[in-house]
């Protein structure tokens, strides 16, 4: 074998030697960088870096934010983000313009729980007030906007007395109350507007019917039991109490605890209607005929 053709096999061999080893390192050892790279070119080719074509993409994503916001805001109750422990504290203070000066009421903060994704403030409230009042608060924890639950609640009645030394029939109530938010904003919105905690007047379940309690006479009116029936004129009835003292009265006016409800001029009599701690009565009194002086 000449010397030329040794050096030209000896070329062919270091070729192929190298033409292998690029390959080896570009498609086995840089194989997993190369994918990395063609990964990264790909999501660099998507966005276009020209200004206005930015300006387009943001103005498409945040009509994309305020759609997906106002559907979290139509929801029924929305769960806040990182919620500070005051705010229930200002949302009791906020329902609480419209009550009856009688109803007092104190919130306790308890402790903070983690329940899965959520965490929860737990309250107590304590107090005494008007019935209505006290729903006002049960109803408006449960239908705020940002998500409140009872998780316990005990009521019972009370009576006390004002300054007058009146009855007030009023309800005890301890109500446990949990507050939730979450650990992100996937919940949340980003304008809140509260639900409407206009509650309907009900019923008081724990007003007693028949009341021992009956309010003094504070305004004195007349009190129609023993009272007297002296004339009857066309502006309405003269009439006397116990002690003497005489009242000018007409049909609807009130008298101690009821109303005169009818005055009848073709039968000298007024009647009444009064409540005796929840037992109605109706009271009729008659002109006394004078009798006869004797011969």
């Amino acid at each position: 074998m000449n010397r030329k053709l040794k050096n030209t096999l000896v070329l062919i061999v270091l070729f192929i030697l190298i033409v292998a080893a690029g390959i080896v390192y570009n498609y086995i050892i840089q194989k997993n960088s190369i994918s990395d790279r063609e990964t990264r070119l790909s999501k660099l080719k998507t966005f276009n870096y020209q200004t206005s074509e930015i300006t387009k993409q943001l103005e498409d994503l945040s009509q994309r934010a305020n759609v997906l916001d106002s559907l979290l805001a139509s929801r029924r109750f929305n769960i806040p983000f990182n919620l500070s422990s005051i705010k229930f504290f200002n949302f009791m203070n906020s329902i609480s313009t419209s009550f009856s000066p009688v109803t007092k009421f104190n919130v306790e903060y308890i402790d903070k729980f983690d329940v899965k994704d959520f965490t929860y403030y737990e309250y107590k409230i304590t107090g005494n007030g008007e019935y209505n009042d006290i729903f006002k608060i049960i109803y408006s924890i449960e239908h705020s906007k940002e998500l409140k639950k009872i998780k316990s609640i005990t009521i019972s009645n009370t009576v006390s007395s004002d300054e007058n030394k009146t009855p007030e029939f009023l309800v005890r109530c301890t109500i446990i109350a949990n507050v939730y938010f979450a650990h992100n904003d996937r919940f949340s919105t980003k304008k809140l507007f509260e639900n409407d905690l206009t509650s309907s007047t009900q019923y008081d379940v724990f007003y007693p019917l028949i009341r021992t309690e009956i309010p003094p006479n504070n305004e004195d009116l007349l009190d129609v039991q023993g009272a007297k029936l002296l004339a009857l004129i066309p502006e309405g009835a003269f009439l006397t109490d116990t002690g003497g003292k005489t009242y000018l009265l007409w049909e609807g006016e009130q008298i101690y605890l009821g109303y005169l409800t009818k005055i009848d001029y073709e039968n000298n009599t007024v009647k009444f209607i009064i409540n005796k701690g929840g037992i109605i009565e109706n009271i009729s009194l008659s002109l006394e005929k004078e009798k006869p002086e004797k011969p």
